[in-house]
């Protein structure tokens, strides 16, 4: 069976019902700040998604943004593999932590790591761990989950990644690591990250806008000097980073940005917000 790793977040980020959770999450879809309709699976789906950005807030304030990321991928058929890969907030952990067996249970059923992709990742890195510790309260890794489920049920197998260091070099490192272990694998990659963090409103929207420029030029390197230089209080550029040289490996083309939104378009307070990024990556 493998060890579980329980839902430390239901309840909290997302409803803890699974029957709340699903009308939750058709509420994200077909919100105003969301794609406006329930995506269906492509069943003749072209499967050009290499990596996606979504967001990690809770779902009544990034889920109608994270609908878009999770639409597209309906949309263009199923992956068998989802990496997802995540910034560390609890401080717990290795500097960069992978979890190689088991599973991971939310209100909707459990999710099968794929143990084969894990390893090979490990073997082809010099800096991600086999640790289980980062992941036990970490919630950027966990909420991207009951969306993949509620699209293709449990028939996919995941490998989570949870990034403390986010420094250039481990972004290389991760996204080489993760490209060599997929590069003949129907897998996508999820990078999850928040922008800027308690800001006023026009300020988030200018800042954001420039990294997602980067994200959208497919340049990794750019949208981590702008994150340093701005700067901007965004939780995971390390993810974003390490998805993005793992795409442009595995032969992405295109960057889109499907949406940008903030808490403020959510709640009408727009004095201190934070930003939500949805981005699909392309063959």
């Amino acid at each position: 069976m493998g060890r579980v790793r329980y839902p430390a977040v239901a309840g909290f980020f997302y409803e803890g019902d699974p029957d709340a959770l699903k009308r939750r999450i058709e509420w994200c879809f077909k919100h105003k700040l969301g794609p406006g309709s329930i995506p269906s699976v492509g069943e003749k789906g072209e499967r050009k998604i290499i990596g996606l950005v979504s967001p990690h807030a809770g779902y009544m304030y990034s889920g109608p943004v994270a609908a878009h990321s999770y639409g597209e991928l309906a949309k263009d058929g199923k992956p068998d593999v989802v990496i997802v890969l995540g910034p560390n907030h609890t401080g717990m952990g290795s500097g960069v932590s992978i979890v190689d067996s088991g599973s991971w249970r939310t209100p909707l059923g459990s999710v099968e790591i794929n143990s084969e992709i894990a390893r090979r990742i490990v073997k082809n890195s010099e800096v991600i761990a086999v640790d289980d510790l980062a992941h036990e309260q970490e919630h950027s890794i966990e909420v991207q989950l009951p969306f993949l489920q509620y699209i293709y049920g449990n028939e996919f197998t995941f490998v989570p990644i949870c990034m403390m260091l986010q420094m250039k070099d481990i972004c290389i490192d991760v996204g080489n690591a993760i490209a060599k272990a997929i590069r003949d694998v129907n897998a996508v990659v999820i990078a999850s990250t928040d922008f800027t963090h308690y800001e006023p409103y026009d300020k988030a929207y200018n800042k954001d806008g420039k990294v997602l420029k980067a994200i959208e030029s497919l340049d990794p390197e750019l949208m981590l000097k702008l994150v340093d230089s701005i700067p901007v209080s965004m939780c995971g550029p390390g993810p974003v980073a390490a998805m993005l040289y793992a795409a442009k490996q595995l032969g992405a083309t295109k960057a889109t940005i499907l949406k940008y939104a903030t808490s403020g378009d959510v709640t009408g307070d727009k004095f201190s917000v934070v930003g939500y990024g949805s981005v699909k990556i392309e063959k």
